[in-house]
C-alpha cells in the first residue's frame, strides 16, 4: 500500500514522523510531503521517504525577509500556486493521500479537487475547531473541505461528536486514540543552556496563541505571587500574538525576577531541556480537543496542571490537577497545592508518567490507520 502523508507546513512534525515510521513498520510504502526542513525541525525519516514539496520558494526567502507580513504573503501565494497549478506528482500514483493539516482552505480546495478520484482521501482532524478563535483566513472554509474526504480520523469522542454536530457524516469518522510522543532528547549542552530553577518552576511550552490561555496563566500567577507564594514561571515557545501587554503586569508588580522567557521557534531538544528543568507543566487552554504537547510531556513524570477543556476533562483522576477552562481563579487554586508541596508534585508526576506508559503505542495507531485505509479502498472498489 502506497501512502502520501501530507502536512504542508509541518504543523505536527513529531506526530507525522512517529506515524509514518510506524506505518512503514507495518509494511506500508510511505512518503511524508511537507516543506523544506528548518534547523528547529527534528524529523529523521526511518523507513519512509521525505519530500520538501510545499513552500519551497517562500522558505528560500525566509532568511532574507523575516517572518512578517511579506513572508506570510509570499507563503500564501506560493502555496496557492502549488495547489492550483503546481506539480502534484508526489501525491498522485498512491493508494491513499492522508492529509494531516489544511493550512489555507481556499487553496486546499483547489488541491483536493485535483486529487479527487486519483486516490483515497483521508484527513486527520486534530481539533474540530481547527484554528480556534484566532483562525482568521486559515479557518475560513475549513469545515466545507471535510465533506471532500473519504474518511476523517479523530483522536477522541469529543472531536467526533463535535464534527457530527457540524454535519459531518458519522460513518466516515474513525476514532484512533493519540499515543504519547517523545521529542528529541536534550543534550548536556542544551540542558546547560536552560537555567537551573531557583524556586519551584512552572513551565508553559509550545506556540503561544490566544486559545492557549497564557493571559489566564499570568493572572493566576500574579494572584499567587501577591499572596506570598514562592515559585517561578517559564514561558518557552513562539508567540503568535502580542505577548508584551500580557507579561508587562508581572514586571509592573515587581515580580519580573520570577518570570523567565525563551521566545522563538525552539528546537525539540530545547523544549525537552525546559521540561527536564521544570517541576510542574501547565496547559491552561481555553479550548482544545487533543494536545500533542501534553502527550509529549508525560514521560518526564512532572506534575501536570490542565484546564478541563477537551481531552483534559476526560483524563483519569490524579493524572493532572484540573481547573475550569477560562477561569484564572480556578487555575490559581489548582496550582497552589503543587507549588506548596514537593511531595504532591512527586505523586502527581508519577501518576502522569504511569498514564503515559499505559496508553497505546504508535504500532497500535498504525494498525488502526491501515485498517481505515483498507476500509476506504474497499468502499471505493
Amino acid at each position: 500500500m502506497k501512502v502520501a502523508m501530507v502536512d504542508p507546513s509541518l504543523f505536527t512534525g513529531r506526530y507525522d514522523d512517529s506515524l509514518c515510521a510506524a506505518l512503514a513498520g507495518q509494511g506500508a510504502e510511505v512518503g511524508l510531503i511537507g516543506r523544506p526542513m528548518r534547523t528547529t525541525d527534528a524529523i529523521v525519516p526511518q523507513g519512509y521517504a521525505y519530500a520538501p514539496h510545499f513552500f519551497r520558494r517562500s522558505e528560500a526567502l525566509r532568511a532574507r525577509i523575516g517572518e512578517g507580513a511579506a513572508f506570510r504573503a509570499a507563503k500564501a501565494a506560493d502555496y496557492g500556486w502549488t495547489c492550483a497549478l503546481g506539480n502534484l506528482t508526489p501525491l498522485t500514483g498512491t493508494d491513499v493521500v492522508h492529509i494531516q493539516w489544511l493550512p489555507l482552505p481556499l487553496a486546499d480546495a483547489l488541491m483536493l479537487r485535483r486529487l479527487k478520484g486519483r486516490a483515497a482521501l483521508v484527513h486527520t482532524v486534530h481539533n474540530a475547531d481547527a484554528y480556534h478563535d484566532d483562525a482568521g483566513v486559515q479557518g475560513r472554509g475549513y469545515r466545507a473541505l471535510l465533506d471532500r474526504f473519504d474518511a476523517l480520523i479523530v483522536h477522541g469522542e469529543t472531536t467526533r461528536e463535535a464534527l457530527v454536530r457540524q454535519g459531518a457524516v458519522a460513518a466516515r469518522i474513525h476514532v484512533t486514540p493519540h499515543p504519547p510522543m517523545r521529542l528529541a532528547q536534550a543534550s548536556a549542552a542544551e540542558l546547560a543552556a536552560v537555567p537551573l530553577p531557583t524556586r519551584p518552576r512552572l513551565l508553559f511550552f509550545g506556540t503561544i496563541r490566544p486559545y492557549k490561555g497564557v493571559d489566564l496563566l499570568i493572572e493566576a500567577c500574579l494572584t499567587l505571587w501577591r499572596a506570598g507564594r514562592d515559585f517561578e514561571l517559564v514561558l518557552a515557545g513562539k508567540p503568535f500574538m502580542d505577548i508584551a501587554p500580557i507579561i508587562a503586569p508581572v514586571r509592573a508588580a515587581g515580580f519580573g525576577d520570577r518570570l523567565l522567557t525563551d521566545f522563538g521557534f525552539l528546537t525539540e531538544a530545547r523544549l525537552d531541556a525546559h521540561m527536564a528543568r521544570a517541576d510542574m507543566i501547565v496547559f491552561p487552554y481555553r479550548q482544545i480537543d487533543s494536545s500533542g504537547a501534553f502527550l509529549s510531556a508525560l514521560h518526564h513524570g512532572k506534575a501536570m496542571v490542565t484546564s478541563d477543556a477537551g481531552m483534559f476533562g476526560q483524563l483519569p483522576d490524579g493524572v493532572a490537577a484540573r481547573a475550569e477552562a477560562g477561569n484564572a481563579g480556578s487555575l490559581a487554586d489548582a496550582l497552589l497545592p503543587l507549588i506548596e508541596s514537593a511531595a504532591i508534585r512527586q505523586t502527581c508526576g508519577a501518576a502522569a508518567r504511569a498514564y503515559g506508559e499505559a496508553m497505546g503505542s504508535w504500532k497500535d495507531m498504525a494498525v488502526a490507520t491501515i485498517g481505515i485505509y483498507e476500509t476506504v479502498l474497499a468502499g471505493r472498489a
